[in-house]
């Protein structure tokens, strides 16, 4: 078998047993070991697509001749185990940025992502837990969607792999195209859902959106037991391995089921099975892709190893304003905690959810992550995650309750989206990556006692961002400024990217400098909140 393609880039083929088997999926598993230029090695799980069927899809890090051989747990079957074969890669020629600059992975210093060639990867996720499912119409409604993200400047969409929340198994709201994952006996996978779904994910890699795959809701880990887990895990590493992807073992890790009885014993066996599926995913991906979990509240509570964690994800609150503590709180906390890894809010204050969470609270959120030392941002709206249609809302979660029924294509539109893509498009002007908090900047700041007070990181001689939630009406005083500094300085409107210029900035012996003296000379030109920027001037 002789194949080509490009560095980096998915190659799939097919191999077939040469046995008669009653049930392919559970009577052999399948690698494929491909050995390239440097000494490259890599062992990659093929995954079942039917009948006597497996296929490998393969992204080669690095051009050259790649040599493979498959081999098959049952060594008797010839046509799974000893298939071999040449691959000739040639350099990436392509413009698709994520293949340009290759798979993620996290920074030597710990503090954000990047890609493969070194180049820092700016997380704004928006999250489509839902979107697999056909209520979100393929390709039509997706592709919507996805243009409209990659235009605001998203770079993530976080998606789960068929086992959703919010409902029971086996919930027809949670069908596609070729119906549920599994079968209703958890016997073995439907590979038709997952053909279908490859559409989607490719897709959204075609547009230059990392899939942050979740494998699956927590609760569902008593329902399956481990082992169905780390079956449908190695499913999802042999179809989208090869992919620039992220993976999410679980959602609301160590959450109960809304209705269960033994919620405790749940929670324990929940924390113990997803560690256990995560060593197990990190053991079997060749690529490494970057792992993590979304958690009730961070992801360190959800295992029992957090060694096996990349990165660490957030949830904190959905009450509007009043989440605004425990988000700042949760992302000084993280940042700080050993041993160091990057550290983002994945869920948080989705706009429009009990008709409030709106475009002023999603700034809000974003912006005092982002200063206090997160790596990146994931916007969620009300009626995308769950997919809700003009016509059929999504319904009532398993407590009897919705959660809102505005349709995904109006919720869409919701102005917070917009913004959020403003606000990346102003960070990325710099070396956000290099940000570090710096609240001791500007007086007054946020603090325990209020944090609705200035929000403030940079780089120290260089750029200096504060972030101001509501118009002061007293003094506003920048701290610290370095000895014959100056300071291009300017407001940024966070809710359309319009500049206000301010001047030039020197500190006083002190290194203080005043931005507003009193309530009787405003230097905001708008009652809201804003965005001061200062930037160095050459010596």
């Amino acid at each position: 078998m002789k194949l080509g393609g490009m560095a980096r880039c998915p190659v799939e083929f097919a191999i077939h047993s040469t046995r008669r088997r009653r049930d392919a999926f559970n009577e052999v598993e399948v690698d494929v070991v491909f050995k390239g230029p440097k000494g490259i090695s890599m062992r990659v799980p093929a995954f079942w697509s039917g009948g006597n069927e497996f296929r490998v899809r393969f992204s080669a890090p690095v051009p050259g001749r790649y040599e493979f051989r498959s081999v098959c747990t049952d060594s008797r079957d010839t046509g799974l185990n000893g298939c071999s074969g040449t691959l000739e890669v040639e350099p990436y020629s392509g413009g698709n940025r994520l293949y340009r600059h290759g798979r993620l992975r996290v920074a030597g210093t710990k503090r954000h992502l990047e890609h493969a060639d070194g180049t820092p990867f700016f997380w704004l996720g928006d999250t489509w837990w839902m979107g697999l499912c056909k209520r979100f119409r393929w390709p039509e409604d997706f592709r919507s969607l996805a243009a409209d993200r990659v235009a605001k400047g998203y770079t993530v969409v976080q998606i789960i792999a068929g086992l959703y929340p919010d409902m029971p198994a086996f919930d027809p709201r949670g069908l596609n195209e070729a119906g549920f994952p599994w079968k209703r006996d958890y016997s073995r996978i439907i590979p038709g859902y997952f053909d279908t779904a490859d559409l989607r994910i490719d897709w959204l890699v075609k547009q230059g959106l990392v899939p942050c795959i979740v494998g699956a809701w927590g609760y569902h880990l008593p329902w399956m037991g481990v082992k169905r887990l780390k079956q449908h895990w190695r499913n999802l590493v042999a179809r989208y391995g090869a992919y620039p992807v992220t993976w999410c073992l679980a959602g609301e890790a160590a959450m109960a089921y809304y209705l269960s009885k033994t919620r405790d014993k749940d929670i324990a066996d929940q924390k113990r099975g997803w560690t256990e599926t995560m060593a197990y995913v990190r053991a079997i991906d060749p690529y490494r892709n970057p792992i993590t979990i979304h958690p009730t509240d961070n992801s360190r509570n959800q295992v029992e190893n957090t060694r096996l964690l990349d990165f660490e994800m957030l949830q904190t609150g959905h009450g509007d304003r009043q989440s605004l503590p425990n988000t700042v709180n949760s992302v000084v906390a993280a940042h700080k905690r050993k041993p160091r890894m990057p550290v983002l809010v994945a869920e948080v204050c989705y706009e429009g959810i009990g008709e409030f969470c709106r475009q002023d609270v999603q700034r809000l959120m974003f912006w005092t992550s982002m200063l206090n030392g997160a790596c990146g941002h994931t916007y969620g709206a009300n009626g995308i995650w769950q997919v809700n249609t003009k016509d059929k809302p999504y319904g009532p979660s398993p407590h009897g309750m919705a959660w809102g029924n505005t349709p995904w294509d109006e919720a869409a539109n919701l102005p917070g989206s917009r913004q959020l893509g403003i606000a990346k498009s102003l960070l990325e002007k710099y070396e956000w990556w290099k940000f570090e908090p710096h609240p001791e900047w500007m007086d007054p700041h946020w603090s325990e006692k209020t944090y609705t007070e200035a929000h403030a990181a940079g780089i120290p001689g260089k750029v200096r961002i504060f972030y101001i939630p509501g118009m002061p009406w007293g003094k506003v005083l920048v701290k610290r400024l370095e000895r014959g500094a100056a300071y291009r300085t300017w407001l940024f409107n966070p809710v359309n990217g319009a500049k206000t210029p301010v001047g030039i900035a020197r500190g006083n012996a002190r290194g203080d400098w005043m931005l507003q003296e009193n309530w009787h000379k405003f230097a905001f030109p708008i009652y809201q909140d804003w965005v001061l920027v200062m930037e160095r001037k050459g010596r």
